[in-house]
C-alpha cells in the first residue's frame, strides 16, 4: 500500500491549467482498482492513497498525471507494509 503526497511546487499557478486532466487521471486510478482515497491536504496540495501495484508501476502511473509532469506538485511515496488493520481493511494485508 502506498500513500502519495502531492505537494504544490514552484510552478503551482498553473495548476488550473491542468485540473481537468488531473481529474481525469484520478478517475483512472479508481477505474483501475488502484486508487482507495483521494484528497486535498490542508495547506494546499492532495494526497493518494494506493495499492494493488508495485513501486514501479505506481511511479510509471505518477509521470501521467498532468500535475506532477507540468510540476505543479512534487509527488513523494510512503511505502506501507500492513501488518494490522481494522477488519475493514483487511483486504490490504492481502
Amino acid at each position: 500500500m502506498f500513500v502519495v503526497t502531492l505537494r504544490l511546487s514552484a510552478n503551482k499557478a498553473q495548476a488550473a491549467r491542468h485540473m481537468d486532466g488531473h481529474n481525469a487521471w484520478i478517475r483512472r486510478g479508481f477505474e483501475d482498482g488502484i486508487f482507495l482515497l483521494t484528497g486535498s491536504l490542508q495547506g494546499g496540495g492532495g494526497a493518494v492513497f494506493a495499492h494493488n501495484l508495485s513501486r514501479e508501476d505506481l511511479e510509471a502511473r505518477l509521470k501521467d498525471d498532468p500535475f506532477v509532469a507540468e510540476q505543479v506538485v512534487e509527488a513523494d511515496i510512503l511505502e506501507i507494509a500492513p501488518g494490522r488493520t481494522d477488519e475493514r481493511l483487511a483486504f490490504l494485508k492481502a
